[in-house]
């Protein structure tokens, strides 16, 4: 017998645009549906149904037409979990902390050319981040601080999620291919377990043009996923990971369930969800919380 699935419609909770006709439209196209429920009115319900995983979120996206409605698609069965691993730049802060830093270094047009290219997979993410650090050579570290309290703001919903999933028992764990003197500050602001990212050089009070080595990418995010579910000795789907970037495919592709947050085109494409249209709250609708049950 195949496991019964749920799908979760998630709206932009700013816009408000999930109807009961948007609902029905979806389910008809998702096979057996056994039951709906409102998570939040007008912003998120759940569709439980049986049938087959593969293709059912496209095939409620095409029945949501242009409405901006995200669908993810999972079991039922074990939909809530013990394990967070989330991104930080463009996911957790809906900036790239080192675009911010060459922006005062007044290199941020090739720098963001760069890390554009990378999020997308076109060139590898840690010879591009050696070139985008060596271009912040001599910059005052202070600017550290200025990027942090002018420019960084935390995506909406972010807070919730950390702090609802804690409230009931989960692990939280920010990993990142940026930098540490930024995820210290993010995590502790959010309510993380711990985080992990790059290091950042420093020559006296500027900045050396070098990052510590190894550097954090695609497969030390991966490598976190595995070390950190052996450690609290948590089965894949018991996990779940977020991000954005080509460099969080390997950990989202790994965990019971990664999903792509506002992502480039191929990491949307790759994942085992998407989510195009929400804030990271979409993240508690996916594990059946209600607006209700979110931490305060």
């Amino acid at each position: 017998m195949m496991p019964r699935l749920v799908a979760t419609l998630v709206a932009d909770p700013k816009r408000v645009g999930l109807s009961s006709e948007l609902i029905a439209r979806a389910a008809d196209r998702l096979g057996d549906v056994i039951e709906t429920a409102i998570l939040d009115p007008g912003v998120a319900a759940d569709i439980v149904f049986d049938g087959t995983a593969e293709g059912a979120a496209a095939r409620a996206r095409e029945a949501l037409g242009d409405h901006p409605v995200d669908c993810i698609v999972q079991p039922l069965e074990g939909r809530r979990k013990r394990l967070l691993l989330a991104d930080m730049d463009s996911t957790l802060i809906g900036q790239e902390c080192i675009d911010e830093l060459a922006d005062y270094a007044g290199v941020r047009d090739t720098v963001a050319a760069i890390t554009e290219r990378a999020m997308r997979g076109e060139i590898e993410f840690e010879s591009a981040l050696r070139e985008r650090v060596s271009l912040l050579r001599g910059q005052p570290v202070a600017i550290i601080d200025r990027v942090l309290e002018q420019r960084i703001t935390l995506t909406p919903g972010a807070r919730a999620l950390v702090q609802t999933m804690r409230r009931d028992g989960a692990y939280a764990a920010l990993v990142s291919g940026g930098f540490t003197q930024f995820t210290s500050r993010i995590a502790e602001r959010l309510g993380f377990h711990e985080n992990r990212a790059n290091v950042l050089l420093i020559a006296g009070e500027t900045f050396s043009g070098l990052v510590a080595e190894p550097i954090l990418g695609r497969n030390a995010k991966l490598s976190a996923l595995k070390e950190i579910s052996a450690r609290l000795g948590l089965a894949a789907f018991e996990t779940m990971a977020v991000g954005d970037g080509a460099n969080d495919l390997a950990m989202l592709g790994a965990a019971g369930l990664g999903i792509a947050f506002h992502a480039k085109p191929a990491v949307a494409a790759a994942a085992h969800a998407r989510v195009d249209n929400g804030d990271l709250s979409a993240l508690l609708y996916a594990q059946g919380y209600s607006r209700g049950e979110f931490a305060a």
